[in-house]
């Protein structure tokens, strides 16, 4: 499988519009969850990386690592973070986070 890039087409949209590569690119099994367990800003290595994640196959972690530095989202540099653009990506999502919790506590 290779990475969304705008541009290429993906599920959902045959021109590759940027919203619908990057909702192909999430969408991906487990890619959030890697993002999610980056978001505190400290490089984890692989296994640290495995193991926060609830301990996910090595080749999926291997596929959505690259997927995801692919993207610019994820570099790996003495362990895997998050690039600026994957900050930058969180601190958008931060809203939504929000809104599942009170929506999550009203159910």
């Amino acid at each position: 499988m290779t990475t969304p890039m705008p541009g290429r087409p993906v599920r959902g949209s045959r021109t590759g519009r940027p919203i619908m590569v990057l909702l192909d690119l999430l969408g991906r099994r487990w890619a959030l969850r890697v993002l999610w367990e980056l978001r505190e800003g400290q490089a984890m290595t692989f296994r640290e990386l495995q193991h926060a994640a609830g301990g996910m196959s090595s080749s999926v972690l291997t596929a959505r690592l690259h997927e995801l530095s692919e993207a610019g989202l994820v570099t790996h540099a003495g362990g895997y973070d998050l690039t600026d653009d994957g900050r930058s990506l969180l601190d958008l999502m931060a809203p939504l986070d929000a809104w599942a919790e009170e929506w999550s506590a009203d159910h």
